[in-house]
């Protein structure tokens, strides 16, 4: 080799060593550094896209049904009114439950209620927006699972319409 190509081939291995920790400190893929005619680039293989994407869990099973409230309610509910039913409304999220349009007024349902598609059963509010849950089929209100204003998990079995 000639005395040049060794003079272009001499490489400051505590610059690339200082740019390789500089990559791993702040997560890049590559650093350039040009000072007059001499370029130095350090790089490394960025992850690959699909890694990069966080993949979740599927949500939690809902917790079990709250036990029977007191008395009042407990009565018009029903004491052997069933935990969980095939034809329960389940809630679409996380949230506030309200049987009601506001306080103080008649409940949206009530047992023995006869009810048709679409009729409004409950509401539940969530980040201050009020969502009507609605009756997914015509039948009759069988047990009221929830309280007013007790909040409620997704999934959690709200009313039966049966």
């Amino acid at each position: 080799m000639t005395e040049q190509t060794e003079q272009a081939m001499k490489v400051d291995v505590d610059l690339v060593r200082q740019l390789a920790e500089l990559l791993d400190a702040t997560a890049l893929t590559e650093i350039e550094v040009e000072h007059g005619d001499r370029k130095i680039r350090v790089a490394r293989k960025a992850a690959p896209i699909a890694a990069a994407h966080a993949h979740y869990a599927p949500a939690p099973a809902p917790l079990a049904v709250q036990p029977a409230p007191a008395a009042p309610v407990a009565a018009e509910i029903g004491a052997s009114a069933p935990a969980t039913s095939a034809n329960a409304v389940r809630s679409p999220m996380v949230g506030t439950c309200y049987l009601s349009a506001e306080p103080g007024a008649k409940p949206f349902a009530s047992i023995g209620q006869k009810v048709a598609a679409g009729d409004t059963l409950l509401i539940v509010e969530a980040m201050k927006v009020m969502n009507p849950i609605t009756a997914p089929q015509a039948g009759t209100v069988t047990a009221v699972l929830v309280e007013n204003g007790q909040p409620v998990e997704f999934d959690q079995p709200l009313i039966v319409v049966e």
